[in-house]
């Protein structure tokens, strides 16, 4: 065994304990702080030719276990992020098509009325006020809302049967 492999070893046996323990602190997993660990001592070994002695080595390696819990967490929150943004994504779409779908429905089962049903209900869902609805289509406005009533009542029964298709 040379220099480096001994150091290693005994630096490892001094640490390894408390940096487990640093890691547990950051996940709250003993699998999790074992790997951490592991990577943190893999980077010490990695980089123990370039410590400069400026301070002491286990402060050396508690600050590469810190950089190494710190640079999971970022990998770990931005997995979620893009796990969230794709879900919100994939939910607004499923939605936006179920509207889409409705819509689509609603405007064939419009068409299915007679025409001065179609021109009443479509002016109504253009939110056309109701007066001016009524001068239009030449009748009152009392009148106007018994007719929008039955017009949506039988826009009703049209779509709902449309919908157990």
């Amino acid at each position: 065994m040379d220099n480096k492999e001994a150091l290693f070893q005994e630096l490892f046996e001094k640490n390894s304990e408390r940096i487990f323990h640093l890691c547990y602190g950051y996940t709250g997993s003993s699998d999790l702080a074992n790997d951490l660990m592991q990577e943190t001592f893999i980077k010490v070994w990695q980089n123990l030719d370039n410590f400069r002695n400026q301070s002491q080595i286990s402060t050396w390696i508690y600050r590469i276990a810190i950089n190494t819990c710190l640079s999971h967490l970022r990998v770990e929150k931005k997995k979620i992020a893009d796990e969230l943004n794709e879900h919100i994504i994939q939910t607004v779409a499923d939605t936006v098509s179920e509207k889409e779908e409705q819509v689509e429905q609603l405007y064939k089962c419009i068409a299915q009325l007679e025409e001065n049903e179609r021109i009443i209900i479509t002016m109504v869902l253009d939110e056309v006020p109701y007066p001016e609805i009524a001068e239009i289509s030449g009748i009152s406005e009392g009148n106007l809302r018994v007719k929008i009533h039955r017009i949506k009542a039988k826009l009703t029964h049209l779509y709902n049967r449309y919908e157990r298709f």
